[in-house]
């Protein structure tokens, strides 16, 4: 321990900021936590509502000088890659569901009758017009 007051107080003040520090560092980490189990259980609208919180705590903690800037830019891109890859994946597996839908519509299309529609003219292109201020005349200067 040190003897100079000031050095003493300068022990108290940092150890005072280390664990508010710790708890802004514990709060990240857990709502990280949050959106990795809601991924994992498929709940992945509410991970997408929950990316939000968790950006602001991000972008809170590097305000504080708790995580360097770029830290807290690789976190959240992580975040968020992980959230649209998720998403994705579930994505692709009800892709064919939605192309045989497709198909059934075509189909049905096929099937109904043909409706011819009259032929448009093609309209006329607008004259161009130009609304351009006349040059200035020159004026010699006199000697």
């Amino acid at each position: 321990m040190a003897n100079i007051k000031s050095a003493k107080k300068r022990v108290l003040v940092n150890a005072k900021k280390n664990e508010q520090n710790k708890a802004i560092r514990s709060a990240v980490k857990t709502e990280i936590k949050k959106i990795d189990l809601l991924i994992k259980e498929n709940k992945l609208e509410e991970a997408k509502a929950c990316l939000s919180q968790a950006f602001s705590a991000i972008d809170s903690a590097c305000s504080k000088n708790i995580f360097h800037t770029n830290n807290a830019a690789r976190k959240k891109a992580k975040l968020a890659k992980k959230v649209d890859s998720a998403l994705a994946s579930v994505k692709v597996e009800e892709a064919p569901v939605k192309k045989a839908v497709k198909k059934v519509k075509a189909e049905v299309v096929e099937q109904a009758p043909a409706q011819e529609e009259p032929a448009k003219e093609p309209a006329e292109a607008p004259k161009k017009t130009t609304t351009r201020k006349p040059r200035a005349k020159k004026v010699e200067a006199a000697e």
